[in-house]
């Protein structure tokens, strides 16, 4: 418990619950938008799609997660993905307020691709501040609040889409959510640089290609 308390952990587990709560809220959501305003056949494959869009980025963005991870302060970074946030959440607002499905799927893409950009930074902080007897009880608070959030953010999408209630009710909450993980992302205790002279890799394809192939020669890492 002293460790939620400490300021080498608590600002980084309230940012990743915060920013977890919103991606699922956002996400059922929009589910239930595709389910009352589109047809039984069409709901199906928008709701695949709406998957798709916030997973797809982890695949092309992680390897860049790592290198900015690297290459610059990883509290820094991590203040200026989640104050890049509060827009995207902005722009989850208008197309909830407005019953757009490509401007949520916009949205959507681009909370997934904050969160992957952020994966590294969260994991890869934590050896900067904690002493290594502690990772292990960081890691499962930090997993914790990740699946807390998950089931929380879940059943908030799914109340606030109920009849009778809309984007007076979602807009406060998606904004005061992604506002407040900008806020305590800014108690988060600086790293330095790990690489500062590590060269960023522009070419995500590649970066993700050469991050595989690392992979590859740990085997205990690959087969995991």
């Amino acid at each position: 418990m002293l460790l939620l308390l400490s300021r080498r952990f608590a600002p980084l587990f309230a940012c990743q619950f915060f920013a977890a709560f919103n991606d699922n809220f956002l996400k059922t959501a929009l589910v239930f938008l595709i389910l009352f305003r589109s047809g039984a056949a069409d709901a199906e494959a928008l709701i695949t799609l709406a998957s798709a869009i916030f997973i797809a980025p982890y695949f092309f963005l992680s390897a860049l997660g790592g290198e900015l991870a690297d290459r610059y302060d990883k509290a820094r970074v991590a203040k200026w993905v989640k104050f890049i946030e509060i827009f995207v959440a902005g722009i989850a607002v208008v197309g909830y307020a407005r019953g757009s499905l490509p401007v949520l799927y916009a949205a959507l893409f681009g909370f997934g691709a904050l969160a992957s950009l952020f994966g590294p930074i969260k994991y890869g902080i934590l050896p900067d501040h904690l002493e290594r007897k502690e990772l292990p009880k960081a890691n499962a608070w930090i997993e914790s609040a990740t699946f807390a959030a998950i089931l929380g953010g879940t059943i908030a999408g799914g109340v606030v889409s109920a009849d009778g209630i809309g984007v007076t009710v979602f807009g406060p909450i998606m904004m005061a959510l992604a506002v407040g993980c900008w806020f305590v992302s800014r108690y988060i205790p600086s790293t330095g640089s790990a690489a500062p002279d590590l060269v960023i890799d522009k070419n995500i394809f590649r970066s993700t290609w050469r991050q595989v192939s690392e992979l590859r020669t740990d085997k205990r890492s690959w087969r995991a």
